[in-house]
């Protein structure tokens, strides 16, 4: 079966929003490919290792892959695609002078070819994360997470994800209740699971993430402690506090004691407020997906609506926020 190939040479700045699109469009996979010389920092602090070849990508670049069925109208695409990648202008984030290349690909060159490249992962002290295709022998008091991302965003590699993974780890202290908004692949709800958590509800808007966290929360026998619902942010918590009809069951009882939303800053604004009704008094807000020139805005937008910042966290350009909500 052959399928067309989409390539966008971009900024890693623009990764998420593009990657986003390209699922908005229907694409069967995506694959994204950062720069790989010698001179990119790499943190090495917890024994990380990178087995990613050398390449002639420029530092700060990325080059992202859509893949579509064949027949897509791929002109049309494209068009829509350019349309959205010059849009994010408007929100501060740069996608510098990016190119768009298609092509026409065999699937069994693209559909296995990307997990020689993802390996098992010690993301923090205590987390490890583990592609379930690879062998991998725990060390004492080391926690796994069982994972195949299928579709879905979250492998831990990018900064945001990894951020929110040593975040949790500092603010867990065990028996928390905690809503995880954006959950991708469900990784930051299973890792709150494996640090302590004693019952986390996954959301997504998306279905293919919904899907994705789903299978992973059985893949690491969690069914009991982690529901997945596709919910747009918040709004399955607004429907059943509202009494709406149909409203689902939740495994967790708002408010909560932890919300984690590793997301782009433009949302995060979007719904402080509910997340700040959503927390017990006392309560932490973990948000990432911040790029540090939306670092202000954030701010005054955690403080705008009641919370206190006690830490922020940073790794490349990315920033995770821990807010408290006040015990009075």
């Amino acid at each position: 079966m052959k399928w067309h190939e989409i390539t966008i040479s971009t900024s890693e700045q623009s990764i998420e929003m593009i990657t986003n699109f390209l699922h908005e469009l229907d694409a069967d996979g995506v694959s994204i490919e950062e720069s790989g010389t010698l001179n990119r920092k790499r943190d090495t602090s917890l024994g990380q290792w990178y087995e990613h070849p050398l390449n002639d990508i420029p530092e700060g670049q990325a080059e992202i892959k859509g893949y579509f069925l064949e027949g897509t109208d791929m002109v049309a695409l494209e068009r829509q695609l350019r349309e959205q990648i010059d849009g994010l202008r408007e929100f501060g984030i740069e996608p510098g002078d990016y190119t768009i290349a298609q092509a026409m690909v065999d699937e069994e060159d693209w559909s296995e070819a990307w997990k020689q490249y993802f390996k098992p992962l010690r993301v923090s002290d205590r987390l490890t994360i583990k592609p379930t295709w690879e062998e991998y022998e725990p060390s004492e008091g080391e926690a796994i997470i069982e994972l195949d991302p299928g579709m879905a965003f979250g492998t831990g590699t990018h900064p945001t994800t990894a951020l929110c993974l040593r975040t949790l780890e500092k603010v867990i202290q065990g028996g928390e209740s905690v809503i995880d908004v954006g959950t991708g692949s469900g990784i930051l709800a299973i890792g709150a699971c494996q640090l302590g958590a004693d019952r986390v509800l996954a959301l997504d808007l998306d279905p293919i993430a919904v899907s994705s966290a789903t299978e992973n929360v059985k893949l690491n026998r969690l069914e009991s402690r982690v529901q997945v619902h596709l919910s747009d942010l918040l709004g399955v918590i607004n429907a059943r506090n509202s009494g709406a009809a149909g409203a689902p069951e939740l495994n967790v009882q708002v408010p909560v004691d932890l919300i984690v939303a590793n997301i782009l800053a433009e949302i995060i604004l979007l719904f402080v407020d509910d997340v700040y009704a959503a927390l017990k008094p006392g309560g932490i807000y973990i948000a990432s997906g911040i790029y540090e020139n939306k670092e202000s805005a954030v701010e005054e937008g955690l403080a705008a609506s009641g919370f206190e910042v006690l830490e922020r966290y940073r790794e490349d350009n990315w920033i995770a926020f821990v807010a408290r909500k006040p015990q009075v």
